[in-house]
């Protein structure tokens, strides 16, 4: 059995032969690989070969793969529960913790994935407001709900299209759209259509369209205008919440944003989504209020378990300076090696422990100034190393994780694969 086999038996009964486009390879070219157990650092596919993880799930494995501490909660739950469709104390005591160190989090209410708590957020804050335009940003993804799956039109500032077939205009008829870093058309937007805007969603550390840091006099200006004009700030903290600090990119920038939705590392590892925010705002949410969110399957027992041994051991070990320094040291050596054997400079963009590789450039916070050679260069560099042993995850406009398994030795045994890989670049 290998992955090519198995590759073409999915494509038969699965659309793209994935349930996640991302996963096809598409962007990169090739087979995607099948895996089938992963530990610490380390992944093994179907053939039994092993890779050094740098995709982490794309995010939520802040101590790596199946950690024991974790996975003993894990396999305690398994023995007690799978899903109760009833009230436990498991999703009470996650609710409890979170609200207790994050002051701007009130009130909580979990779901099943980031779409889905992104949805349920901009539900709340267009029945708290009366308004329906919702403003978001071009970079910036929030899942794959219609009313945000768009991109800049060519016309006026706001303007936008579908980004997917299947979105009829109608449905995005509300959605504004601006680009990243732009003070001038955000100033402008709102001095035409400030008093219909019921929402500001942004991600405060875009990461889902390369790693694109934002000024946080951008962010002060996003927060200061819709309190001007009576919207709502939604963060969208689903990568980089309890990521790159605990309490998220709110946290570090000091933004305290009226609702915020979390994903990745709060089910540690698990599919767990949450949206949270005011208590004003949160108990417009049914049973409480008039705003209808449900979910059969919401709050399972083993992401709220595996979720809350991930965020105590966060807390207590404050891993995220470490993790910093790490990610910083190990991609200032791989830059240095990458660029032995490039005509074009290669750089590492970094925050926390996420990281981007991309071309050497000025600081690119907004998506036009990506260069255009980015993907095929990057496509090269992902095979380059994938054949030695490393996954990377496989789209130049994704971003790498290290986690803290991700030690020393780990991240030296990266780096010698890597002088093998470039050998061939």
């Amino acid at each position: 059995m290998n992955s090519n086999e198995l590759f073409e038996r999915s494509r038969k009964v699965v659309p793209g032969g994935v349930h996640s486009p991302v996963r096809s390879f598409s962007s990169v070219g090739g087979t995607p690989i099948f895996f089938q157990s992963a530990k610490g650092a380390i992944l093994t596919d179907v053939s039994g070969r092993e890779y050094i993880d740098y995709c982490l799930s794309f995010g939520p494995l802040l101590f790596g793969h199946r950690h024991p501490e974790i996975q003993e909660v894990v396999e305690d739950t398994i023995h007690k529960a799978w899903s109760f469709g009833a009230c436990e104390p498991y999703s009470l005591e996650l609710a409890e913790f979170i609200v207790g160190k994050i002051p701007w989090v009130e009130k909580i209410r979990f779901v099943n994935s980031g779409t889905e708590a992104v949805m349920s957020a901009l539900r709340v804050a267009r029945a708290f407001t009366g308004r329906s335009k919702i403003l978001k940003f071009d970079g910036c993804y929030h899942g794959h709900l219609d009313s945000l799956l768009v991109k800049a039109g060519s016309g006026l500032a706001g303007e936008s299209s579908s980004d997917s077939e299947g979105i009829g205009p109608e449905i995005i008829q509300n959605t504004l759209v601006l680009p990243l870093d732009d003070e001038k058309n955000l100033e402008n937007l709102f001095d035409v259509m400030g008093n219909e805007i019921a929402c500001v969603a942004i991600e405060p550390l875009p990461a889902n369209y390369g790693l694109l840091p934002q000024r946080i006099e951008f962010l002060k200006r996003i927060q200061s205008l819709s309190k001007k004009h009576g919207a709502l700030l939604l963060f969208d903290e689903v990568i980089s919440g309890f990521r790159v600090g605990f309490a998220g990119m709110a946290g570090i920038t000091g933004i305290a944003p009226d609702l915020v939705c979390y994903g990745k590392i709060i089910g540690g590892g698990f599919p767990v989504g949450a949206y949270a925010g005011r208590k004003d705002l949160m108990d417009l949410v049914a049973p409480s209020g008039p705003v209808y969110q449900a979910g059969t399957l919401s709050a399972n027992p083993l992401g709220m378990r595996a979720g809350l041994a991930t965020l105590k051991k966060a807390w207590a070990e404050d891993p995220y300076p470490n993790l910093s320094k790490t990610t910083d040291m190990f991609t200032k050596s791989m830059v240095e090696l990458l660029n032995q054997k490039s005509d074009k400079e290669w750089e590492a963009v970094t925050y926390g422990s996420l990281f981007w590789l991309k071309e050497k450039t000025p600081i690119i916070r907004a998506i036009s100034e990506i260069p255009s050679s980015h993907k095929s260069r990057f496509a090269k560099l992902f095979h380059a190393v994938l054949n030695q042993g490393i996954y990377l995850a496989p789209s130049g406009y994704e971003v790498g994780f290290l986690s803290t398994v991700h030690d020393f030795n780990i991240t030296e045994q990266t780096l010698d694969l890597t002088k093998k890989a470039i050998q061939g670049l």
